[in-house]
C-alpha cells in the first residue's frame, strides 16, 4: 500500500492535470446501433431510460470499411458488487465479421441484472478471457464505473443541448441571447453566469460557453453523480483530491465521478496488454455516439473501451412540474409555450416521447402534440391548438417515458372569449386632453390580450396603444391625447383566437377642475367651494344634500364658487368629516373635503322704523319706508334663530353695503335692549354712530361672541336731508317761489307735480343757499327727490310766505312780506312772473 500509494496520487494528479488542459471528452469514437425491444415494442436506444430482464438488445457496432484495427465487442451485464456475473453473461461479438456488419448480434437482459457494460476491445490473444476476468474478479469497480458513466452521459447531453442553444442563438439572433440562454439553463439545470450579459454583444456567447466542466448542476431525478467512492484509504484520497485545488477544487461536473472511477480500474486493473478507458454513450435516436476523454492507445497496454447502457431495474418518472402552478396560459396565443422545470432529461433528451397536451372539454376530449423545448422553457404546442369553448380549462402532459406511460404535470389554460371591461374606478375622469394618461381597465383575464388600440366614433384609422398587464385581470394602458379635443373615443381591445374586438366608451374631457375645499356652517343654504375650473361644476352633494353653484368670483389666483340649496344642513356635525361629491357639466365626479363650521348666528327682522328729533317737526316726509333720514333714530328689532335665544354677549353690527361704515351694537352699551329672552330691540342714531357723509344702503347682522358673523339683513337706505328753512312766494299762481335752506345739493330735483313734469334741476356742485322753485299747487307742498335716493319720491311741506314782488329777487316788488300758513293756498300776485331756473346766492 505505501509504495502504490504515491504512484496512485501521481495518476490521479497527471489525470487533474490532463483534464484541466484539455477538454473533457472531446474525442470523437465509434457508433454503436442500439434497438430495445420489451414485449411487442421496439424503442431506440435514446428512448430507453433503463432495461428489464428480459428485454431484448439489438447492438450493431457500426465501424467504418476502412477500420484497420480489430475491435471485439463484450456485452456484459453484472449483478452488483459484491456477486460476480455468470460466464454465460458475456456476450462476445466479432465486429470485422459480415454478420456482425451486416446483422447486428441480439442479447437478452438476463434475470438479477443490474448493469449492463459494452466493452471495444481489441482483438489480441485471449482478449475475451482476459475481460472477463477482470471483470468477474472485480465487479464493484465496474458498477460504479457503469453508474458514474450513464449519468455523466445524461450530464454531458445536458450540456450540449445548453451550448449548442447558445452557440446558435448567437449567431442568428443575438438579441434574445439572454433570454433564450436563461431559459435553457433553467431547463436544462445548467449553472449560468450572469456577469457574461455585461460584456459586449459579440463576447457574451463565449463567455457563457467557458469553463463548461462547472456548469451542469445536480439532478434530483438521476442517480447521485458524485457519490462516495469505494470505502478505504485509497478512496478517501481521491474524494479529497477531486474537491482540492490540485484537483480542481469542485470547479469540474460531476460527471468527473467517470474518471475517478477509470482512475481506479487503471491502477488495480493494469495489465501487460490492457487498460481501460471510459466512453460518454451519447444517443442521437438508435445510435450511441461515443466520446472519449483520453485517446486509445493500440500498442501494450492497449486501451479497452468502456461503455454503459442504461440501467436495469423499474424506471422512475420525471418529477416535471409547472414553472409557476398558480399561472395560466392563453390556448389561442401564437407561440404557447406551458413553463415547466425540475426534470432537465426531458429537455437534453428523447426519453420522454410521444407527448401530447390532454385537454377535457363538453364536447370531447383534445390531445395536441407538444414538445419540450429548453430554449423556451417549457413544453410547445406542435401546432397551433384547434378551437376550443372559450373559458378556464385544465390541461395534462402524456406520453411515454421509455416503454411506460407517463402523466406528466398539469397546467391552468383559458381559452379567450369576449368578455366585458370596465375602466376602475379612481380613472372614471383620468382622461384629460392636451397630455398623455395612463388607464387602468379591468376586465377577467388579460392572458389572451392581444393588442390595444383607440379610435374616433367617427371613423379613421386606430391608434395602437402601449399596455401592460397589471395584474391578471387588469390592463395598464397608456393614452395619447396631447393633441385631442374633448370627445367620446372608443378603446378596442383584441385578444387572441376572437375574431371582434371587445369595446369600451372613453371620454376624453378638457381640464378637469381642481377642487380645494367646500365650507360652510352648520345650518347654512349657503356654502364656499375652493379651487380652479369651478366654472365647470353643476352641482355639489353631501348627505342627500344638493348645492347648486349661485355666483363665482376670482380670489388671487384660485376661483370661489358660492353654492345655494334648499335643504337643511343642521343636522351635520361640525366636528366630523365630511366628503362632497362635485359634478361636472361634462358629467365628471369629483370628491372634495368638507369643513363643517360651528352655527352661525342667525336672527330675523320684525320690524323697523325711524324716530325724529322731538323738538322739530320734519319739513319732509319720506316716500319709502325703507328711506332712513341721516338725522333720525333708526330702531328695529330682531328675533333669535340660532340659537334659539339671544345671548346676552352676542352684539350686531350695522354698516353700510359696500363697509364704507359700520358701528357695533351691544347689550352693554344700552344700543341693544332685550324685549325677551329671543327679542331685541336695537337703536342707532345715524348721524352720531356714522358722521354727515354716511348715505346708502344699510344693513345688519349678528356677531356671536367669538367673532363668527351671521347673514347680512337690509335695514334700509340711509338718506341725507337738505336743511329747508322758508318758502316766499309772491301773489300769483305762476310765479316763482325763494326756497332757502342748507346743502340744498342734497336735492336732486324739486317739482310742484307728483309726477316731476316741471321739476327744478339741481346741479350736483350747488353751493348756494336759496332755490327758485315752481310755485307749489297748493299748501306749500312740493315734490322732493333726493340725492341719495333719487327713485323715490319725498313729499316737502313748508309754510309759505307771500311777498311783494320788490321783494324777490329779479324784479319782484318790495311789497310788506304776508305770510301765510301752510294750510292756506298761496295766491301770488296776478303779474308774477314764471318760475326761474335755481340761483346760486
Amino acid at each position: 500500500m505505501r509504495r502504490s500509494l504515491p504512484l496512485f496520487c501521481f495518476l490521479i494528479l497527471a489525470l487533474s492535470q490532463i483534464w484541466a488542459d484539455s477538454p473533457a471528452f472531446d474525442l470523437t469514437g465509434p457508433k454503436i446501433d442500439v434497438h430495445v425491444k420489451r414485449g411487442d415494442v421496439t424503442l431506440p436506444i435514446s428512448q430507453a431510460p433503463n432495461l428489464l430482464p428480459g428485454d431484448r438488445l439489438w447492438i450493431h457496432p457500426d465501424f467504418p470499411q476502412s477500420q484497420s484495427e480489430r475491435y471485439v465487442l463484450v456485452v456484459a451485464f453484472l449483478r452488483g458488487a459484491t456477486n460476480p456475473p455468470p460466464p454465460d453473461w458475456f456476450t462476445h461479438v466479432e465486429t470485422w465479421t459480415r454478420q456482425a456488419r451486416n446483422e447486428g448480434v441480439f442479447v437478452t437482459v438476463p434475470q438479477e441484472a443490474q448493469q449492463a457494460l459494452v466493452f471495444l476491445v481489441p482483438e489480441t490473444g485471449g482478449d475475451f478471457s482476459t475481460l472477463r476476468k477482470a471483470v468477474h474478479d472485480r465487479p464493484g469497480a465496474f458498477v460504479r464505473a457503469g453508474q458514474d458513466l450513464q449519468a455523466a452521459s445524461w450530464d454531458r447531453m445536458r450540456l450540449d443541448a445548453y451550448l449548442n442553444e447558445v452557440r446558435v442563438t448567437s449567431q442568428t439572433d443575438p438579441r434574445t441571447l439572454k433570454e433564450r440562454a436563461e431559459a435553457a439553463a433553467r431547463s436544462l439545470g445548467i449553472k449560468l453566469d450572469q456577469q457574461c450579459f455585461d460584456k459586449p454583444t459579440d463576447q457574451q456567447a463565449p463567455c457563457l460557453t467557458q469553463h463548461t466542466d462547472g456548469m451542469v448542476l445536480d439532478d434530483a431525478n438521476a442517480q447521485s453523480l458524485v457519490s462516495q467512492l469505494a470505502s478505504g484509504t485509497a478512496g478517501d484520497l481521491m474524494n479529497q483530491l477531486s474537491y482540492s485545488s490540485v484537483g480542481g477544487g469542485g470547479q469540474f461536473s460531476p460527471y468527473i465521478g467517470a474518471i475517478v472511477d477509470t482512475a481506479k480500474i487503471l491502477a488495480s486493473l493494469h495489465t501487460a496488454h490492457f487498460q481501460y478507458i471510459p466512453a460518454l454513450a451519447l444517443p442521437t435516436k438508435d445510435t450511441l455516439n461515443l466520446r472519449l476523454n483520453l485517446p486509445p492507445s493500440f500498442r501494450d497496454p492497449k486501451s479497452v473501451v468502456v461503455i454503459a447502457l442504461p440501467p436495469v431495474g423499474p424506471s422512475k418518472a420525471p418529477p416535471l412540474h409547472p414553472s409557476n402552478p398558480l399561472e395560466s396560459s392563453c390556448v389561442q396565443k401564437p407561440g404557447l409555450v406551458l413553463p415547466a422545470e425540475g426534470a432537465p432529461l426531458v429537455f437534453a433528451t428523447d426519453l420522454a416521447h410521444d407527448l401530447a397536451l390532454h385537454i377535457e372539454t363538453k364536447q370531447g376530449p383534445v390531445d395536441e402534440p407538444i414538445v419540450a423545448d429548453a430554449a423556451k422553457g417549457g413544453l410547445v404546442p406542435q401546432k397551433p391548438l384547434p378551437v376550443l369553448p372559450s373559458g378556464e380549462l385544465t390541461g395534462v402532459i402524456r406520453g411515454k417515458w421509455g416503454f411506460d406511460d407517463w402523466e406528466g404535470p398539469r397546467f391552468e389554460l383559458l381559452s379567450a372569449g369576449p368578455q366585458k371591461w370596465a375602466v376602475a374606478a379612481d380613472d372614471q375622469s383620468a382622461l384629460i386632453v392636451g397630455r398623455d394618461d395612463t388607464l387602468h381597465v379591468k376586465g377577467n383575464s388579460t392572458l389572451c390580450v392581444k393588442k390595444v388600440e383607440l379610435r374616433k366614433p367617427s371613423g379613421g384609422d386606430p391608434v395602437a396603444l402601449k399596455w401592460k398587464a397589471a395584474r391578471p385581470d387588469l390592463l395598464e394602458v397608456g393614452v395619447p391625447l396631447k393633441d385631442a379635443t374633448p370627445q367620446t373615443l372608443l378603446l378596442d381591445i383584441h385578444q387572441y383566437g376572437v375574431e371582434k374586438p371587445d369595446t369600451l366608451d372613453l371620454d376624453a374631457y378638457a381640464e378637469a377642475a381642481s377642487l380645494e375645499h367646500f365650507t360652510f356652517s352648520a345650518g347654512d343654504r349657503e356654502a364656499i367651494l375652493k379651487g380652479t375650473r369651478l366654472d365647470e361644476v353643476a352641482k355639489a352633494t353631501l348627505n342627500q344634500i344638493t348645492w347648486l353653484p349661485a355666483g363665482l368670483t376670482r380670489v388671487q389666483d384660485f376661483d370661489q364658487l358660492t353654492l345655494n340649496t334648499e335643504g337643511s344642513t343642521l343636522d351635520l356635525d361640525p366636528g366630523k368629516s365630511y366628503t362632497a361629491k362635485v359634478l361636472l357639466r361634462d358629467g365628471r365626479q369629483l370628491k372634495v373635503p368638507v369643513t363643517v363650521n360651528p352655527p352661525r348666528p342667525q336672527v330675523t327682522l320684525l320690524n323697523k322704523g325711524t324716530q325724529d328729533n322731538a323738538q322739530q317737526t320734519p319739513s319732509v316726509r319720506m316716500g319709502s319706508p325703507d328711506d332712513v333720514p341721516l338725522s333720525s333714530r333708526l330702531v328695529f328689532f330682531l328675533k333669535s334663530v340660532v340659537p334659539e335665544t339671544f345671548p346676552r354677549n352676542q352684539n350686531v353690527e350695522v354698516a353700510a353695503a359696500d363697509g364704507s361704515f359700520h358701528t357695533v351694537l351691544s347689550l352693554a352699551d344700552g344700543s341693544l335692549m332685550l324685549e325677551d329672552s329671543k327679542t331685541a330691540l336695537g337703536t342707532v342714531e345715524p348721524l352720531a354712530r356714522f358722521g354727515s357723509s354716511a348715505f346708502g344702503p344699510l344693513r345688519a347682522r349678528a356677531v356671536s361672541s367669538n367673532g363668527i358673523a351671521g347673514d347680512w339683513m337690509p335695514l334700509g337706505t340711509l338718506v341725507r336731508i337738505p336743511g329747508f328753512k322758508e318758502l316766499r312766494c309772491a301773489h300769483g299762481a305762476n310765479k316763482p317761489c325763494t326756497l332757502t335752506g342748507t346743502n340744498l345739493f342734497l336735492a336732486a330735483s324739486i317739482s310742484a307735480t307728483e309726477d316731476f313734469s316741471n321739476a327744478t334741476e339741481i346741479p350736483p356742485d350747488f353751493t348756494g343757499g336759496q332755490l327758485m322753485v315752481p310755485h307749489p299747487a297748493s299748501g306749500g307742498v312740493l315734490y322732493l327727490k333726493l340725492r341719495d335716493d333719487p327713485q323715490t319720491v319725498q313729499t316737502l311741506t313748508l309754510p309759505v310766505t307771500v311777498v311783494s314782488p320788490a321783494n324777490l329777487p329779479g324784479g319782484q316788488t318790495s311789497a310788506a312780506i304776508q305770510t301765510q300758513p301752510a294750510s292756506a293756498p298761496a295766491t301770488p300776485p296776478a303779474d308774477a312772473a314764471p318760475a326761474a331756473k335755481p340761483e346760486q346766492q
